[in-house]
C-alpha cells in the first residue's frame, strides 16, 4: 500500500522562527519551534517548516530513534523553494525510517504450538518483522536456508492435489521461475472455481512470456501451510494473526511490526521545474511492503519489467545526493531514479536484504525513437525513425553510483540487479562491491543511450537462482536489432550506422573484477553494441559476446575459462586483442570473426593451437601464468573504510591447466550432423530453457536436412511423438517413423520455438 502526502509551502504567519536548522526527535512536539532544545516530532512537520524558508539553505537534523511513517513523504517541485536542503541523522546518532508499524498482540494458544491474537488492521500486512527482521509467511515447501532457489521449491507447490487441502486460499501467492530460468513470475490466488481448481492473476513480471518452471515453485500465505517455526498468517476476515513462534523467542515481549508502505520518500519534479540540491545522509531505511505484484512496466525489448518506486524515488531532480545511508529489509527497490534526473549521486551506502533492486535507473520510453516493448516485436524498416539519439531529455543522465556495498538483493524478485540501467545516458558506476544476487550484479537493459562508465567494481556470487546470464549482463535489442542474423546483416549493409542510432556513445567496462560460477562473468547478449571492455579480471565464467557491433575487448584476464563468441554478424568490426585466456575458445555458430582476433596470450599450447585452426590468433603466444598481473585491478571494490571492513571477497580458485571439455560424439541424420546440447553457451545461443535436444552443428549443402528447411544451429526438441533429449534420440525416433510419411519436428531457432514437417 502506498499513501502519498504532499508537502506544501505554508503561507501566513503561523510560525516565524528564523533558524535554518530544524531538529526532530521522537520525544518532540510538532507544535514546537523545531530548535535543538524544543524539537519537532515528525519529519513531515520538519519539511513543512522548511517550506517557509524560501531561498535558504536548510538542515534538518533527526535525533536518534525509529520513525515509522504512516504515509509516503513527498517533496514536490511546486512546493519547494529552498536553495538547498539536507536531511540527515544528528552527528553520531542512529536513525531509521520505517514503513512498518509496531504491534503488541495479546497472544493466546491456538494449537500445535501456534499462537493467535486479534489484530485490527486496515489492510492485511505483507510483512511481519521480528526485531526488524522479516519472518516467512506460511509457505510450502518450508524455508530451507540451503536451497538454491527461493530457499525451497517443489513441483507440487500449488498443484490441484495439494490445493484440495486449502479451505480458502484467496490471498495466497504463487511464485515460480521462468521456464528458461530467465527471471520470475508471481501470482495472487483469487479463489477456486466450481471444480476446485485454483484461480489466480498475475505473471506479468517478466517481459519474455513463458510457462512457469515445472520444478522451481513455491506457495505462501496459505493458512493450512502454517507448520514451521517462524511462519505466520493473517486472516483478514476475522482479523486474527497466527504465529508459529521462532525457536527460543518469547514473542509476548518481542519487538514486532507489520509493513504498511512500499515507498518511504518521493522527491518529485519535472525536467522544466526540477527539485534541486537535496542531500539525504546517514539514515537507515527499512521495513517496507513487498512490490512484486506491482512489477508490470516493460523495459523496451529486454527481459525486464519494473515498478517505478522504492524506499526512495527520484524523478525530476538535479544534484540530489544520497550518501552514507543503509537500506535493508525492504520489500522492493531501495533507490529508483525515474525519468529526468541529472547529476545525482548515490554514494557510501550499504544495501542488503532487499526484495528488488538496490539502485535502478529508467528513463521515459517516450524519449525512445521507434521503440518496441517485446523481444519479438520491431518497427518495420520503412517506418523507422533514423534520427540518432533520444527525442528529449526525460531520462537519467550524468548520475553516479560510487562506493556502495550491495549484497543479498532480489530476495523476492529475481529479474533484478544490484545496479540496473535502462533508457539512460552517461551513468557512472565505480568502486561498488556487489554479491549474493539472484541474477546480474550490474545489468544494462538496452543500448539507449550509452556513455556509461563501469569501473573498479567487484561483482561476484551472481546468477545464484536463475540461468543464462552474467555477473555483468547487457542486452542490445535496440531499434536496429532482430533475432535473425541474416536480416540484421542485410539492413545494416543497406543502412550503415543504424546500429549506433541508440547507443550513441561507447559503454566502457574497465578495471573491474567479475565472477559468476553459474553463467558468464561478462555477458554481452542479443545485439549489445559499442562497448569498450578493457583491464578486467574474469574469475570463473569467462567473457561472452553474442551478435553486435563495434566491441573492443583488450587487456582482460580470463581465469579458469575462456572467450565465448556466439553468432557474430558480418562486418561487426569487433576486436579481441591482448587478452589472457586460460582455456580454448568456445565459439558457437561463428561465420564471421570481426576485424581482429589476435595478439592474445594463452595459458596452454593446446588452446592456442585450437584458435589458430579457426583461422585467428596468428600472432598470439602461450606460456606460463604470472600472478603479478592480478594487480591490474588491485583497487576494485568499495573503498569506504566502514563498508570495506564488512564486505565479503570473491574466492579465486586454483588455476586450471587442462583443456576445456572433450570431443563429443556426433549423430548423422538427413545428411547433417547433430550433437548433444552440453554447455551453457550452446543453451544460451539457441535460447533453450534447458540442455535437452540435438544441436545441428554441420549442414552440408544439398543435404536432405537443408532441403527440409533445417539450418545450422537449430536444436531439435521433438520428432513426431518423441521428445528429443539427446542426439541419439533422433535415430530412435526415426526408426519409429512410417515409410514415406512426414514427421513433425519441433525446433528452437533464433531463441524461439517453431514447427516443421520433415520428409
Amino acid at each position: 500500500m502506498k499513501i502519498i502526502i504532499f508537502i506544501a509551502a505554508i503561507t501566513g504567519a503561523s510560525f516565524s522562527y528564523a533558524q535554518d536548522k530544524i531538529y526532530v526527535s521522537t520525544s518532540g512536539n510538532d507544535q514546537a519551534p523545531g530548535s535543538v532544545d524544543r524539537p519537532l516530532k515528525t519529519i513531515s512537520a520538519a519539511l513543512r517548516r522548511a517550506g517557509e524558508k524560501k531561498n535558504k539553505d536548510v538542515d534538518i537534523y533527526i535525533r536518534a530513534g525509529s520513525y515509522s511513517l504512516d504515509s509516503t513523504i513527498n517533496i514536490r517541485s511546486d512546493a519547494y523553494e529552498l536553495r538547498s536542503l539536507s536531511i540527515g541523522a544528528y552527528p553520531g546518532e542512529k536513525v531509521d525510517i520505517s514503513g512498518a508499524i509496531k504491534i503488541k498482540p495479546d497472544w493466546q494458544p491456538y494449537k500445535n504450538g501456534i499462537l493467535k491474537a486479534y489484530l485490527d488492521l486496515k489492510e492485511a500486512p505483507d510483512q511481519l518483522f521480528l526485531s526488524g527482521k522479516s519472518l516467512n509467511m506460511a509457505r510450502y515447501p518450508n524455508f530451507d536456508v540451503k536451497a538454491r532457489v527461493y530457499h525451497g521449491t517443489a513441483a507440487d507447490a500449488f498443484s490441484n492435489e495439494r490445493a484440495r487441502n486449502w479451505k480458502n486460499p484467496a490471498g495466497g501467492y504463487m511464485h515460480a521461475l521462468h521456464e528458461g530460468e530467465w527471471g520470475d513470475f508471481h501470482y495472487l490466488i483469487t479463489g477456486k472455481d466450481a471444480g476446485g481448481n485454483l484461480q489466480y492473476e498475475g505473471g506479468w513480471q517478466n517481459n519474455r512470456p513463458a510457462k512457469m518452471h515445472d520444478r522451481y515453485r513455491f506457495v505462501e500465505n496459505i493458512f493450512e501451510e502454517l507448520d514451521a517455526p517462524g511462519e505466520w498468517f493473517y486472516d483478514r476476515k476475522t482479523k486474527t494473526m497466527y504465529l508459529y513462534p521462532p525457536e527460543g523467542v518469547d514473542v509476548r515481549t518481542a519487538d514486532l511490526s507489520v509493513s504498511r508502505l512500499t515507498d518511504l520518500i518521493h522527491i518529485h519534479g519535472t525536467q522544466g521545474q526540477p527539485v534541486r540540491n537535496i542531500t539525504i545522509r546517514g539514515i537507515a531505511f527499512t521495513q517496507t511492503a513487498r512490490t512484486f505484484m506491482l512489477v508490470k512496466e516493460p523495459l523496451l525489448r529486454s527481459d525486464w519489467r519494473i515498478y517505478r518506486g522504492g524506499a526512495i524515488l527520484l524523478e525530476g531532480t538535479e544534484n540530489v545526493h544520497i550518501r552514507d545511508c543503509a537500506f535493508s529489509e525492504l520489500g522492493g527497490n531501495a533507490v529508483f531514479l525515474s525519468n529526468y534526473n541529472k547529476n545525482d549521486t548515490v554514494s557510501g551506502n550499504h544495501f542488503y536484504q532487499l526484495g528488488g533492486n538496490a539502485i535502478a535507473f529508467a528513463g521515459n520510453p517516450d524519449d525512445v525513437r521507434s521503440p518496441s516493448f517485446r523481444y519479438e516485436l520491431f518497427v518495420p524498416w520503412n517506418e523507422m525513425d533514423y534520427t540518432p539519439g533520444p527525442k528529449g531529455e526525460d531520462h537519467p543522465q550524468y548520475c553516479s553510483v560510487i562506493d556502495n556495498l550491495i549484497h543479498n538483493t532480489g530476495t523476492i524478485e529475481k529479474q533484478t540487479a544490484g545496479i540496473e540501467i535502462s533508457m539512460s545516458a552517461h551513468i557512472y558506476a565505480g568502486h561498488n562491491t556487489i554479491y549474493q544476487v539472484p541474477r546480474a550484479g550490474i545489468n544494462i537493459s538496452e543500448g539507449t543511450w550509452g556513455g556509461h562508465m563501469i569501473e573498479f567494481n567487484e561483482v561476484f556470487n551472481t546468477v545464484l537462482e536463475t540461468g543464462d546470464h552474467g555477473a555483468f549482463n547487457s542486452w542490445g535489442r535496440d531499434r536496429y536489432w532482430r533475432p535473425e542474423r541474416d536480416i540484421i546483416d542485410s539492413i545494416v549493409a543497406a543502412k550503415p550506422g543504424i546500429e549506433l542510432l541508440d547507443v550513441i556513445d561507447p559503454i566502457v567496462l574497465r578495471n573491474n573484477i567479475f565472477q559468476c560460477d553459474h553463467g558468464w562473468d561478462i555477458d554481452l547478449d542479443d545485439g549489445s553494441t559499442n562497448y569498450e571492455i578493457c583491464n578486467n579480471i574474469c574469475l570463473s565464467g569467462g567473457l561472452k559476446l553474442r551478435e553486435g557491433y563495434h566491441r573492443i575487448v583488450r587487456n582482460n584476464i580470463i581465469l579458469n575459462n575462456t572467450f565465448h563468441p556466439h553468432v557474430w554478424l558480418k562486418n561487426s568490426h569487433d576486436q579481441f586483442v591482448h587478452n589472457v585466456i586460460t582455456l580454448p575458445y568456445a565459439p558457437i555458430l561463428m561465420n564471421n570473426w570481426g576485424d581482429r582476433i589476435d595478439s592474445n596470450f594463452f595459458l596452454s599450447e593446446d588452446a592456442l593451437t585450437k584458435a589458430r585452426k579457426l583461422g585467428i590468433d596468428k600472432n598470439s603466444t602461450w606460456g606460463k601464468w604470472d600472478p603479478g598481473r592480478l594487480n591490474i585491478v588491485a583497487g576494485a571494490g568499495v573503498t569506504k573504510k566502514e563498508l570495506k571492513a564488512i564486505a565479503a571477497k570473491p574466492v579465486i580458485n586454483p588455476l586450471l591447466t587442462a583443456t576445456a571439455g572433450s570431443e563429443v560424439g556426433q549423430v548423422q541424420w538427413l545428411g547433417a550432423f547433430f550433437k548433444d546440447v552440453q554447455t551453457l553457451g550452446e543453451q544460451s545461443a539457441a535460447g533453450l530453457p534447458d540442455r535437452k535436444g540435438a544441436l545441428l552443428i554441420r549442414l552440408p549443402p544439398g543435404s536432405a536436412a537443408e532441403k527440409n528447411g533445417l539450418r545450422q544451429g537449430d536444436v531439435i526438441r521433438r520428432l513426431g511423438s518423441r521428445d528429443i533429449n539427446s542426439a541419439d534420440d533422433i535415430l530412435q525416433a526415426q526408426r519409429n517413423k512410417r515409410p514415406d510419411a512426414g514427421i513433425g519436428c519441433v525446433i528452437f531457432r533464433n531463441q524461439s520455438q517453431r514447427t516443421l514437417v520433415l520428409h
